[in-house]
């Protein structure tokens, strides 16, 4: 009978080491993934709690009857709607690009498109507030207007600032078509 050859156990080799780090980085953006998930399901219950209000709202104003209440009641419901949509596109845009793609944002053409979804609905909630604050103001208290022209010449800067971004950004993105081209067919996936 021959022996058997002795089994020699080899030392670690750097491959081996990469590749376990490699593994932790995987369950870490799978930990981080996981955490994205939940917050996006918060916000989309967030997002449901005020159109719960809204709809609430809407029932004991229509009881009232029409009067003057009404019109002002109406336009806080569609101010308190403005921050359910916001809830729910942030939601969206959490779940899309952190859970579903797994996207990373690294990029010129991924930070653009990322930072470009959060800001669409932030400049549309705050201009609804802006108009809503507007109302009240003229409504309530003509002090409060120079609040709500502030908020809405704020406004006014995020959107300047949110445009100047987009147009320095284009000459970044020509560097890299690929990542435009990859940003396209990630679109397709989710369609």
């Amino acid at each position: 009978m021959k022996n058997p050859r002795p089994i020699v156990e080899k030392a670690p080799t750097r491959h081996a080491a990469e590749s376990g780090a490699a593994s932790v980085a995987r369950i870490l953006l799978r930990g981080f993934a996981a955490i994205h998930a939940v917050l996006a399901l918060l916000f989309m219950l967030a997002s449901l709690v005020l159109i719960a209000i809204t709809v609430r709202s809407a029932w004991m104003l229509l009881s009232e009857g029409f009067g003057e209440n009404l019109a002002f009641g109406v336009i806080q419901m569609i101010g308190i709607t403005a921050i359910a949509v916001v809830a729910l596109q942030i939601a969206q845009t959490i779940a899309e690009e952190e859970v579903i793609r797994e996207a990373h944002v690294s990029g010129p053409t991924r930070v653009r498109r990322f930072l470009s979804r959060f800001m669409v609905v932030i400049v549309v909630a705050l201009a609804v507030e802006g108009m809503i604050a507007t109302f009240k103001a003229l409504r309530e208290d003509l002090s409060m207007l120079p609040y709500a022209a502030s908020l809405l010449v704020g406004v006014a800067f995020l959107l300047a600032g949110w445009g100047a971004f987009v147009w320095l950004n284009r000459a970044a993105e020509e560097l890299e078509p690929e990542a435009m081209a990859l940003a396209k067919s990630e679109d397709e996936k989710l369609e």
